[in-house]
This record gives C-alpha cells, structure tokens and sequence, in this order.
C-alpha cells in the first residue's frame, strides 16, 4: 500500500547577501547550525542535524557550487521527497532570491510554510540580511 502523496510546494524569499556567502548557510554543517537546526554533524553526504534532545538524519543529494543544495531525509521512505534550497540571482538587478522547496502532507502543508518562514527568519538574522 503506498503512502498518501506528499504535496511539493516552493516559497521564494528575497536575501540580501552574496550568493557564495548565502551558500555556506544552506550546504555546511557550521552554517545550517547557525539556523536550521541546534547542532548539525556530517559524514560525507550524511547530515545528522539536532533538535532539543532529537536527531535526524538526512542525505546530501544534489549539491551544486552556490546553486542549489537538495537533502532527503534518512527515514522518509519516499525517496521523491526532499526539502531543497535553490539560490537565484537576477541578471538585471543582481538581487539574491532563496527558494525553498519541500514536501508534506495537504493537512500539513501551511504549517510547513510557516516553519520555512519562520527558519528563514532566523537563517536572515544570523547573516544580517
């Protein structure tokens, strides 16, 4: 029996940072340590992140020099499903956009954007962007 789908939705948030200084927050433990989660190890392309008490593992699976780095978590057994952070900059004004994309469940997917938001506050504070 299959899993219900997992709805894939995208949000864009403008950061107004370097896309190579941006880059070291989304694809390094020491960065996604400062904001995404409490602690954050690696073994190669595993990730171990750490959350009051908890931990989690996921899967470095794309990783694109200051493009795009993708992650699939361990114990999803869909292994469609990721949670993705996409850096674009505009050719005319050079701005830095951050699109986050993951997956969830219909029920849950406003609550995962308020989470992405939220995280995507405090990833700005941490860069002062």
């Amino acid at each position: 029996m299959k899993m219900t789908e997992k709805i894939k939705f995208e949000i864009e948030f403008p950061i107004h940072a370097s896309a190579n200084f941006l880059h070291h927050y989304l694809a390094s433990p020491d960065g996604l340590g400062e904001w995404f989660a409490d602690n954050v190890n690696s073994r190669g392309e595993i990730y171990t992140f750490f959350w009051d008490g908890s931990e989690e593992q996921a899967r470095q699976k794309v990783f694109s020099k200051e493009e795009k780095v993708r992650y699939h978590w361990l114990e999803d057994e869909d292994e469609d499903t990721y949670f993705e952070f996409k850096i674009i900059i505009d050719a005319l004004t050079n701005d830095v956009s951050l699109i986050v994309t993951d997956f969830a469940d219909e029920d849950e997917v406003e609550d995962q954007k308020m989470f992405w938001e939220n995280q995507i506050d405090t990833l700005k504070r941490a860069i002062g962007a």
